[in-house]
């Protein structure tokens, strides 16, 4: 029933909320050496106590320099953090690294900001990336933001533009029924197996549309996977 989930998600919200708050403080109080670690812990202390299973299918490649994942749900982030065992930066819009809090857990572990109103704003993401894909695997959802219904949301150039400068090899992530599990727009929360594929890696053809072939690719696995572990969403 639609009361018990939301009710479920108010306390999601809270579990979140003081998850967050005890990883900032580890994050303050340990040195960045062990930030991997720690972002694995509390990733999956959410996932466990929110009743979320991941279900994994393929594996990581520990020779990419970039993942590609499509959004749904605010427990997108938690389930790659708690099930990807390399460590990663995130790129992330601009108003994110603003909110109050909230912030601070994209500031600490030196995620790339991402400012879609600046003009220079490509420069410095392409030199951030460079700088952190040294030793750091990039994470970025190339829709955006998160998609509401069914349809993955068009993949803005971003991924592709990054990929193609600086060469790096590419993993892409599909993530299936995080929306189902947690709706954080509805506040509503239905434990369950949250599916997470990884497909082969590849290095990008700039002559090729890669980016837009790959999303039709995602999309397919998508509403395969869907109808078995979440048709209702």
């Amino acid at each position: 029933m639609k009361i018990f989930a939301k009710i479920r998600g108010i306390y999601a919200a809270l579990v979140i909320l003081i998850m967050v708050t005890l990883n900032i403080l580890a994050f303050l109080l340990f040195p960045k050496k062990h930030y991997k670690k720690l972002k694995t812990f509390f990733t999956r202390a959410i996932l466990q106590l929110l009743g979320i299973k991941v279900v994994t299918e393929g594996k990581p490649d520990p020779t990419v320099k970039m993942i590609i994942m499509n959004h749904s749900s605010l427990i997108d982030i938690p389930v790659i953090e708690a099930t990807f065992p390399y460590d990663m930066v995130w790129i992330a819009k601009k108003e994110l690294f603003d909110t109050p809090f909230f912030g601070l857990l994209l500031k600490l572990p030196e995620n790339i900001r991402l400012d879609r109103e600046d003009r220079k704003s490509l420069v410095h993401l392409l030199k951030e990336s460079k700088n952190k894909s040294q030793n750091k695997i990039i994470a970025i959802f190339p829709e955006g933001t998160r998609a509401r219904g069914d349809r993955l949301l068009p993949f803005k150039p971003g991924a592709k533009i990054i990929a193609e400068k600086l060469h790096l090899k590419v993993q892409p992530v599909v993530i299936v029924c995080a929306r189902a599990r947690f709706d954080s727009k509805k506040l509503e929360l239905n434990p369950g197996i949250i599916k997470v594929k990884y497909l082969p890696s590849f290095t990008p053809d700039p002559q090729t549309d890669w980016l837009r072939d790959l999303r039709s690719k995602m999309q397919e696995i998508v509403d395969k996977e869907r109808t078995t572990l979440c048709p209702t969403q």
